[in-house]
């Protein structure tokens, strides 16, 4: 137990580092935009680099070396699209692991272990209670990944026969970013995993066996909040169509129903659910994806907040009661 312990709970490895660095930076440029105007950075590229879409209408104006990096916006599927097939592969992987004990093959061994992967000896696993935790971890991580890959095949059929999209566009850093993303999201889940020099250590015959009620809840939380999401892009796609659903214009509209009637940016704060959800699947003590969830929502903040100013400086009949991302909070 003691060697398990200390292995879950070792110091900052490279994945750790990284979503910490990018949570401290999106905090950074969150409080920059929160201080007054005087302290806010006139850097026409900072501005340009933090936001997107309707958002870069309403900051700065933008000189044209900046317009020319944009990338339209409707690029967002190429996200999903990695995603699918990144994590589909990752997922194929570790089902083979845990239940045909085949081992990882020895690139993505090597590359977890670099990233900073669980380990664990023989030797730890005399003791029931470390038996159990490894078989919690063990479910855990397939049903995150699970979890991340289902969430990125919805939000890809969403790009292509839900979201409508205008001439909106992002900065090509921030597109490149997107890219990447996803990769490392799954490289984070599937570094949880517990592994021996082969591959994924489980025990017992049944890994269904190693259900845990924080598994149940988790993935409970996480169908619940991927259904309001799902409901927050339906409501936002119709305020650009008729009542036949036919697209009629690419205008922006004040939306209304479900989450939207407390925030701004209702499908930002169901993207975070998703994560929190995950933390939970994970049995509420993964230090890593709660750096991720918090990395989650400092990002999602940031945006959230140029979405509501967005908002409040185009209609002035505005709902004074909205908030930017949580209920009566912010």
């Amino acid at each position: 137990m003691a060697g398990w312990a200390g292995t879950a709970l070792s110091a900052l490895n490279p994945l750790r580092t990284l979503w910490l660095a990018l949570a401290a930076a999106f905090l950074l440029a969150l409080l920059l935009q929160l201080a007054p105007a005087g302290l806010l950075p006139s850097c026409a590229l900072f501005q340009d680099l933090i936001r997107y879409g309707k958002t870069k209408l309403s900051g700065p104006r933008r000189p044209a070396v900046c317009r020319a990096f944009d990338v339209p916006k409707r690029y967002f599927s190429h996200f999903y699209v990695i995603s699918v097939l990144w994590n589909g592969f990752l997922l194929w992987f570790l089902s083979q692991s845990l239940f045909l004990g085949v081992p990882f093959p020895d690139w993505l061994r090597a590359l977890l272990r670099t990233l900073g992967a669980t380990q664990f000896r023989a030797l730890e696993m005399e003791s029931k209670a470390s038996q159990m935790l490894v078989g919690e971890l063990a479910l855990s991580t397939f049903l995150v990944l699970v979890s991340v890959w289902v969430h990125s095949l919805r939000r890809l059929f969403e790009c292509c026969y839900i979201s409508i999209f205008s001439n909106a566009v992002i900065h090509v850093v921030q597109y490149c970013f997107g890219l990447v993303y996803y990769v490392l999201v799954g490289l984070t889940v599937l570094s949880q995993a517990p592994m021996d020099d082969k591959n994924v250590y489980v025990l017992g015959k049944n890994l269904l066996l190693q259900a845990r009620w924080f598994h149940i809840l988790g993935m409970m939380m996480f169908f619940w909040s991927s259904a309001h999401q799902y409901k927050c892009h339906i409501i936002l796609s119709n305020l650009r169509r008729n009542k036949k659903g036919v697209v009629i214009h690419c205008q922006h509209r004040i939306p209304f129903g479900d989450w939207f009637e407390y925030v701004s940016s209702a499908n930002y704060l169901a993207e975070l659910m998703i994560y929190v959800s995950m933390a939970v699947t994970f049995g509420f003590r993964n230090l890593t994806w709660w750096l991720v969830v918090t990395y989650v929502f400092f990002s999602q903040a940031l945006s959230a907040f140029f979405n509501h100013t967005f908002y409040k400086s185009t209609f002035v009949s505005y709902p004074k009661h909205r908030k930017a991302f949580l209920p009566f909070l912010f």
